[in-house]
């Protein structure tokens, strides 16, 4: 099943200029929603957004984004120094996939409040919002590190055909890698953003019944997440 998904990606992503630039931005989107590590930012993003009390929509979008923007900066950085050192793209080998698992068990344990995360901040706070936007920040840059591997291996339909049209078409495999990128993110800014509009439709703050149970649940999809890493490392 996924071997043919990836087969009709690469074919679309040489044909005419619009359809390979579409077919690269949804290639992105589905390489969130076939992949069960990459799935674990779900979770991860509507957790942190919900936990951050009332806040504005255009906010919610701010720190999805910026979540998004610390996975693809991560993500492009392991590639540089994985392939200089002679390493396959992305891997960051066993060890590393240990050390991030450690990360999702500590997040999915703050977001089942069993421990503090202190760089999240707390409510009330001088500087929390301040805080909130960095720590989406740090978030995404260290969940970056574990999709390593498995987001190289979902971006080969891009890549392949980028490096083969980069050579004469540099602007078009730009486009495709740009585009795949794009149709990545949209989804978890997407979740993260519709977290805060249901919470103001259903009038929910970081204390309301609904809330917390919404919290505890991706609390404990992080956590299976981290099992995951481990098990596949």
């Amino acid at each position: 099943m996924i071997e043919s998904i990836f087969i009709w990606a690469t074919r679309a992503m040489e044909g005419s200029l619009l359809i390979s630039l579409g077919a690269s931005f949804v290639w992105g989107i589905m390489s969130i929603l076939l992949s069960p590590c990459h799935l674990a930012s779900i979770p991860l993003i509507i957790g942190f957004v919900n936990e951050q009390g009332k806040i504005s929509t255009k906010r919610a979008f701010t720190i999805s984004l910026l979540f998004s923007v610390g996975i693809l900066i991560t993500i492009g950085l392991v590639g540089i120094i994985t392939a200089s050192l002679g390493r396959m793209l992305g891997d960051v080998g066993t060890i590393g996939s240990y050390l991030v698992a450690v990360i999702f068990f500590l997040v999915g344990l703050h977001l089942l409040d069993v421990i503090p995360m202190p760089f999240t901040g707390k409510m009330g706070q001088p500087g929390f919002k301040k805080k909130g936007l960095l720590a989406a920040l740090v978030l995404g840059l260290v969940f970056g590190i574990a999709l390593g591997p498995c987001t190289f291996a979902y971006m080969m339909p891009v890549l392949t055909v980028a490096f083969r049209v980069a050579s004469t078409q540099f602007l078009l495999a730009a486009l495709l890698v740009l585009l795949y990128g794009l149709g990545h993110c949209s989804i978890i800014v997407l979740a993260g953003t519709f977290t805060e509009v249901v919470k103001k439709y259903l009038n929910w703050n970081e204390r309301s019944k609904g809330a917390i149970i919404v919290k505890k649940i991706c609390g404990v999809l992080v956590i299976l997440g981290g099992i995951y890493l481990i098990w596949s490392a």
